[in-house]
């Protein structure tokens, strides 16, 4: 498998797998009905289940010593989108890096796949990926998607607020991340 950043790979599954969504309130689907967040919709187009494991106004350290927990149920994919809340309130870039390394470090040891989202880095010049995300994909040998959450975020039309997203933005979301993941047949 080719885990590239600039290429698009998959991850292949299986309709007995599950995939855990980890992050903060993007995750979550703050602001819509539960069955318009991204996992829910996720699960939906694949027809495999995915856990929604998203906890609105979490930060990296949080999720870090919430996550093993997450793992012990063997999930085949973690979808990591995590960080957006250390951004927002300029936390250490330092402790985010640490953080993150260390999420992908213990996903991998369980045995699962990673597909890490690029956060943006939420500024006064509009949203662009943070620069971290790329570099930590690059390092971990990760499958990455840079773009879609940045391409949400930018347009207020898939938004419910300044941050997160509405169903319409979920919706691109969730497509976005199953073309990294592909559903065999038993």
């Amino acid at each position: 498998m080719n885990k590239n950043p600039n290429q698009t790979s998959t991850i292949t599954v299986s309709k007995q797998d599950t995939i855990v969504a980890f992050g903060d309130s993007i995750t979550y689907g703050y602001g819509v009905a539960l069955e318009e967040s991204y996992p829910e919709q996720l699960q939906k187009l694949l027809g495999v289940e995915v856990v929604n494991a998203g906890i609105s106004g979490e930060e990296s350290a949080e999720g870090l010593v919430r996550l093993p927990s997450l793992l012990e149920a063997k999930p085949k994919v973690v979808i990591l989108c995590h960080g957006g809340n250390d951004i927002l309130r300029q936390r250490s870039t330092l402790n985010l890096q640490k953080n993150l390394l260390e999420m992908i470090k213990l996903i991998q040891a369980s045995g699962a796949e990673v597909l890490l989202v690029g956060v943006p880095n939420f500024g006064l010049l509009g949203f662009k990926p943070h620069p971290l995300y790329k570099e930590i994909a690059q390092q971990t040998n990760v499958l990455f998607e840079e773009d879609v959450l940045s391409f949400v975020e930018a347009d207020n039309s898939l938004k419910i607020d300044a941050i997160h997203p509405n169903q319409k933005g979920y919706e691109i979301m969730a497509k976005a991340f199953g073309k990294y993941i592909g559903v065999k047949e038993n």
